[in-house]
């Protein structure tokens, strides 16, 4: 892993008095002492000036105790990472100053409590200023609860980062929602005076952004995924709860009723992976999600979707393996299996959106492929995507139209076979239990019309012919899947002198490390694989084989992506920068391995 080493090339000196077109604030403490809350208040505020945003929730698998930290950054411009540095830094204890202070940009501020810790000037880094906030006074003032620190810290944060008090005091009124009252009051009244010291007390304001425009909607990578299988018609959501897949489970149990959603919390993932299957067969669009460690246990049900022709969706998060893990943490381990989840060959499709506009999108298509092809999609997701919060465009989220008729298949007096061949793969669906439409669906190999196969016919010449055929006829539906989904593309110059190659959450940092190198004359391109499986190959070699150089650029240990690559194409991308530490990728450290490829790589 290379260490940023420079700031980033968003920040204005500290003589500029003209607002910065980007900052970016950071938060941290302890769990429990409410570090997502402030974080979220802020990256809410900030988007409701018409800024971009990107936020990170960065904590540990504890209540309370531990270092949590969130990073939101705006920008005038796209953004699509929470970037490097901060320019401010508010730190509930001395931990947290002691951690993040050395990667703050030049000219920074830390905001602190005195009456919590001390912060000697020869303890800050060269240009780095400091704003002692009486945060716990500012909160004895309302109430014994010490919590209230975090609002008074906030809107000392807030008058440094250019938010207006009205939209500070609006977000928090609004983030508690019909519990208004005291707390809420408290909570207000707070965050106002921290505001007003600091802007009293700050002197010259050198990192406020200022508004720019109308508000812009804000959202996860799981709220996004539970919107678009809303919108996509998904009237069956099944899950465990599983760490970083969990809040698909809350967006869906808080809007259930108000969508027609049923929503069930089952007793382990394979409960939960035949639930859906079980829901899908009869007819229902449904979905599950969870992480590695649940997905594993749900490889039998997959595979049972693979040899029944069920539709089936499912949403796998991924975080830091084997095992357990680092569970709040993010990695891009999980594709190996995923490609072979469930015994036997059988067609699946993997898609990998990068952005929550990409994740309500991708859900969508994830349901549609999943219909049309009648077999099992996952969506593959990472702790960065899921519970990282970014600005989306309204026109990005585009509800589909009408959902069509899943069932096609009317009785016409004949004999029905359900798994009849066709050249596509896909043969006629019939919603189960329709007379004259009657079939069986086992979980063994089976004939057109369902009859197994597998015990006393197995091995007899005809129904070893049989056999052959009808895996032929599953496994063809994989060459229409290749081009069915998103297919790779390729942004930026053609002609450029390096090629980024990345999927998933990770094509965010190489965009904003692109634009990095491009301030430096550096110009480059990213070849991006949204459906890394089936790969679209005719597509993907000419990008490839063109690049001048390549650089892999994956979180994960082995380079997953890379050996499908080869094993797909016969190309070897030997440039590769892979990160498995649990962090996300920073645009700054993809810049410099980028230029140590362009000058000593092949």
């Amino acid at each position: 892993m290379v260490v940023p080493t420079t700031p980033n090339g968003y920040v204005c000196s500290a003589a500029s008095s003209d607002p910065m077109p980007e900052i970016t604030v950071r938060t941290g403490g302890a769990a429990g002492d409410g570090i997502a809350s402030v974080g979220d208040v802020l990256g809410r505020s900030l988007s409701r000036m018409g800024l971009h945003v990107f936020g990170l929730n960065a904590y540990q698998s504890v209540i309370r105790g531990g270092h949590v930290w969130f990073q939101a950054r705006a920008s005038t411009d796209p953004i699509y990472s929470q970037g490097d540095q901060a320019d401010v830094l508010f730190a509930l204890n001395k931990e947290t100053a002691q951690i993040h202070l050395p990667t703050m940009n030049a000219g920074s501020t830390i905001v602190y409590d005195p009456e919590k810790f001390d912060l000697a000037d020869s303890e800050l880094p060269v240009g780095t200023k400091k704003l002692a906030v009486p945060t716990l006074a500012i909160a004895r003032k309302y109430s014994t609860q010490s919590i209230l620190q975090n609002a008074a810290g906030m809107g000392a944060t807030a008058y440094l980062a250019g938010i207006p008090l009205s939209v500070l005091q609006q977000t928090l009124s609004d983030s508690f929602g019909k519990k208004k009252g005291d707390v809420a009051d408290w909570n207000i009244g707070a965050a106002g005076d921290g505001y007003r010291f600091a802007e009293k007390n700050s002197g010259a304001n050198d990192h406020a952004v200022s508004p720019v425009g109308a508000p812009k909607p804000l959202m996860t990578g799981n709220q996004a995924i539970a919107l678009g299988a809303a919108a996509a018609g998904c009237k069956f959501y099944v899950a465990y709860p599983m760490t970083p897949a969990s809040t698909i489970l809350h967006w869906m149990a808080a809007h259930a009723q108000q969508l027609g959603i049923v929503v069930k919390q089952a007793e382990d993932e394979i409960a939960v992976v035949n639930m859906a299957i079980g829901a899908s067969f009869a007819g229902v669009r449904s979905m599950c999600a969870t992480s590695g460690g649940g997905f594993a246990l749900m490889v039998e049900g997959i595979g049972m979707a693979g040899m029944t022709e069920t539709p089936l969706v499912v949403v796998e998060s991924q975080r830091g393996g084997p095992s357990t893990g680092l569970p709040t943490k993010t990695e891009q381990g999980d594709l190996n299996m995923m490609l072979g989840a469930g015994q036997g060959d059988f067609p699946r499709a993997i898609l990998a959106p990068s952005n929550p506009s990409e994740a309500f999108q991708y859900t969508v298509k994830a349901f549609q492929l999943a219909e049309d092809w009648q077999t099992p999609i996952i969506v593959a997701s990472d702790f960065h995507l899921s519970e990282s919060i970014m600005t989306v465009d309204r026109a990005e989220i585009p509800f589909p139209g009408p959902i069509p008729s899943l069932y096609t298949v009317e009785s016409n007096g004949g004999e029905y076979r359900r798994y009849a061949y066709t050249e596509s793969g896909v043969s006629p669906r019939a919603l189960p239990g329709q007379p004259g439409l009657q079939f069986k669906a086992g979980s063994d190999e089976h004939d057109e019309r369902g009859h197994l196969i597998s015990d006393v016919l197995s091995g007899v010449p005809i129904w070893v012919a049989e056999r052959a055929k009808m895996m032929d006829k599953r496994m063809r539906k994989l060459e229409g899947l290749r081009t069915a989904g998103p297919v790779p593309n390729l942004e930026g110059p053609a002609n450029s002198s390096l090629s980024f190659v990345a999927w998933g959450s990770t094509v965010g940092a190489v965009r904003d490390a692109m634009r990095l190198l491009n301030a430096k004359g550096v110009t480059t391109n990213l070849v991006r694989i949204p459906q890394v499986y089936p790969m679209a190959t005719g597509i993907l070699v000419p990008m490839l084989t063109q690049a001048p150089k390549t650089l892999l650029v994956e979180a994960n240990y082995s380079g997953q992506l890379g050996h499908l690559i080869r094993a797909e194409t016969g190309i070897d991308l030997r440039n590769r920068f892979l990160k498995y530490d649990g962090e996300p990728f920073a645009p700054m450290e993809i810049a410099q391995r980028a230029l140590e490829v362009l000058h000593n790589g092949h």
